[in-house]
């Protein structure tokens, strides 16, 4: 079967019925609701509950989620190279089981430094469960409209704050902390790998979305002539640096803020006010990324992120310089806008400046180094509170941090518009 008959037989296919990319998106959207529920949100739920049912001391406990996280980060480095040998059922299959048996383990740990070993198992579900993982899933399957699909995706993310870690702190506290751990195990494995089983599989070469169709065909002319593999060059090159580097230092300000929101807010708006203020940014996280995914297709990636920094930078201006409640729940509506999108563009940028077939490969490098570089940025948020007694430096310096970014993340771009223009003239 030729190449336009591939394209037609898939045309067909999305005429007669729903596209199964869209069936993609949806199965990606609770892998990332379990992954970040369990795996992100949660983590901060598992150590205060060990810390007050077990009596252990922040100092002995704490230092797992950033082992955690490390481990996360040097696994996802190979994420790509196992999605493409194995196949994302697989795959993701073997990852929830690890996080349901690391959840276990945890629920159990009698000890302080079987904590470390229950992180170290769920840091296998966590790569195989992220936001890598949600790109390579979904990218396969769409072209013209791969930034709302993977959007879409990613709300999964979100959803686990809002769903999954709410649902965790009742029943510890109705059930016990081993009870409860053990239920969100057993209910992750039990949706999860019957959908997994019968929705995740490879594109087939005549599967297309009609949106897609001139754009499979350029992209399959142009890919004979793209470069072979060369993790040197990769790294090397300034396309990749200019994309890695931007959002390693744009999430390390972020998270470390959304780890301290709540400790920063207290003080100023009350314990009840501050639960409010995390959940209005977790609502503008979901609004900002449902909206930019309207648009983002049509528009330069490394612009959008550009701009996405700019909103950052000024919710978190208003939170370092206000003190009065409306400037407070503004700057974190502003910060929430943000934040949905920091996972969702730097896959926009790989796609359009890196070989269609090294996708997989080079996101997995790009969130590899972005996790890295957040693992750490609860520990420096803390540092820089505890110097002063209070949290502007830390916020300040989360603000050069992205002014830092945004800078790095549109040079290429307005270099690119720049020589263009020389050119023309």
């Amino acid at each position: 079967m030729n190449t336009s008959q591939n394209f037609g037989n898939g045309l067909s296919a999305g005429r007669a019925g729903l596209y199964h990319g869209w069936r993609v998106v949806g199965a990606a959207f609770v892998i990332a609701l379990f992954g970040w529920g369990l795996g992100f949100y949660g983590a901060g739920i598992y150590l205060l509950a060990l810390e007050t049912r077990r009596g252990w001391s922040t100092d002995a406990i704490a230092p797992a989620i950033a082992l955690y996280y490390v481990l996360g980060a040097t696994l996802i480095a190979f994420a790509g190279r196992l999605f493409d040998r194995f196949g994302p059922r697989r795959v993701v299959v073997a990852g929830a089981t690890a996080m349901a048996c690391g959840l276990v383990l945890l629920a159990h740990a009698s000890h302080p430094w079987r904590v470390y070993g229950a992180f170290a198992v769920m840091s296998l579900g966590w790569a195989s469960m992220s936001g890598a993982a949600i790109n390579i899933i979904v990218a396969p399957w769409f072209e013209a409209r791969r930034g709302l699909a993977i959007s879409l995706a990613l709300n999964g993310a979100s959803a686990g704050g809002i769903v999954i870690a709410p649902a965790l702190v009742v029943l510890i506290g109705r059930l016990g902390f081993a009870a409860a751990v053990e239920i969100a195990a057993v209910l992750m494995l039990v949706v999860l790998l019957p959908m997994v089983a019968l929705l995740l599989r490879r594109k087939h070469p005549w599967e297309c979305e009609p949106a897609d169709a001139t754009a499979t065909a350029t992209s399959e002319v142009g890919a004979a002539r793209d470069p072979a593999w060369n993790l040197r060059c990769v790294i090397g090159s300034a396309e990749f640096q200019t994309v890695s580097l931007p959002f390693a230092l744009g999430l390390l300000a972020q998270v470390g803020f959304l780890t301290h929101q709540v400790a920063f807010l207290s003080p100023l708006l009350g314990t009840a006010a501050a639960g409010w203020a995390v959940g209005l940014t977790t609502f503008c996280a979901v609004a900002g990324r449902l909206a930019a995914g309207l648009f983002i297709d049509r528009i330069n990636p490394r612009l959008a992120a550009g701009a996405n920094f700019l909103v950052e930078i000024g919710g978190l201006a208003l939170l370092a310089t206000s003190r009065s409640a409306v400037a407070l729940y503004l700057g974190c509506a502003l910060f929430g806008l943000g934040v949905g999108n920091m996972i969702t563009l730097p896959a926009l940028i790989v796609q359009r400046e890196f070989p269609k077939q090294h996708f997989s490969r080079v996101i997995s490098l790009v969130v590899s180094v972005n996790q890295f570089t957040f693992a750490f940025g609860p520990a420096l948020l803390a540092y820089l509170q505890r110097g002063r007694g209070d949290y502007t430096l830390a916020l300040l310096s989360c603000l050069v941090l992205d002014i830092m970014a945004a800078a790095i993340v549109i040079a290429p771009a307005i270099a690119r518009r720049t020589r263009d223009a020389t050119m023309r003239r």
